[in-house]
């Protein structure tokens, strides 16, 4: 995780990852507080925005003043809407996000965006480069592909806009089913730059096509997330399957 990330939101994702491992079984109390923040050399007050960020999960129990009873059960998944905007899901958890878009400009479609939001290879698109924060930390750096009618309407947007995709909403562009490619990549220039990553450094990427309530596809999308910053959960069943994304790694 990058040095310039809250110290809560390390002690978060390495209890994260106890509870995950079994460390602490359903019903299990964690440490207290007092001991919490000896053993990472933290405030109580970051020990205890680490656990609301465990609780806004469902990892453990909200009661305050007391030690944190580990829940049993799947770990919180979010709605389509958190899941499909960086900003709402961030919001969700209690997190400022931020944006700033680097940039923006028309290209001819490739094989691979023509394919993916069904357009002739050539026809014209808006490419966007944008990093994202939380708390005012850069997590991830965000490429994505529009059609053209809608990158007109990003190109318009402040650089500073926090959600694309709230102000497309007020346009009547909806995003109402996504597809998603979870899988790693090796950091490029761009990702160096905008995230203060080494070169080379294994990143999450996530691929997303979204369409409108049409089929229509409104975007092509791919994410890359620092390592530590995010982790995806897949929640199945006969009845349905669902993916979730939160805080720290597996």
């Amino acid at each position: 995780m990058s040095s310039k990330s809250p110290l809560y939101r390390k002690v978060a994702a390495d209890l994260r990852t106890a509870i995950a491992a079994g460390e602490y079984g359903s019903g299990a109390r964690l440490p207290a507080e007092d001991e919490l923040a000896r053993r990472y050399g933290v405030s109580r007050g970051t020990v205890r925005q680490a656990l609301a960020a465990l609780r806004v999960d469902g990892l453990v129990t909200s009661r305050r003043g007391t030690r944190r009873v580990v829940l049993g059960g799947a770990t919180r998944l979010q709605s389509f809407a958190e899941l499909s905007s960086f900003a709402r899901w961030a919001r969700s958890l209690g997190e400022e996000p931020g944006g700033r878009t680097v940039a923006i400009e028309p290209a001819a479609a490739n094989e691979e965006e023509a394919h993916h939001l069904q357009l002739p290879v050539g026809q014209r698109v808006f490419k966007v480069l944008r990093v994202r924060t939380l708390s005012g930390a850069p997590v991830m750096v965000e490429r994505t592909t529009y059609p053209e009618r809608i990158g007109e309407l990003v190109a318009a947007m402040p650089s500073d806009a926090v959600s694309h995709t709230d102000r497309l909403e007020s346009h009547g562009v909806l995003f109402t089913d996504a597809q998603h490619t979870i899988d790693v990549v090796l950091a490029d220039a761009d990702d160096v730059r905008l995230l203060g990553c080494p070169a080379g450094q294994a990143l999450l990427r996530e691929r997303r096509r979204s369409t409108d309530p049409a089929g229509t596809p409104v975007e092509w999308s791919q994410d890359r997330y620092l390592p530590g910053t995010v982790a995806f959960t897949v929640h199945n069943s006969t009845a349905a399957g669902s993916l979730g994304r939160r805080f720290g790694e597996e």
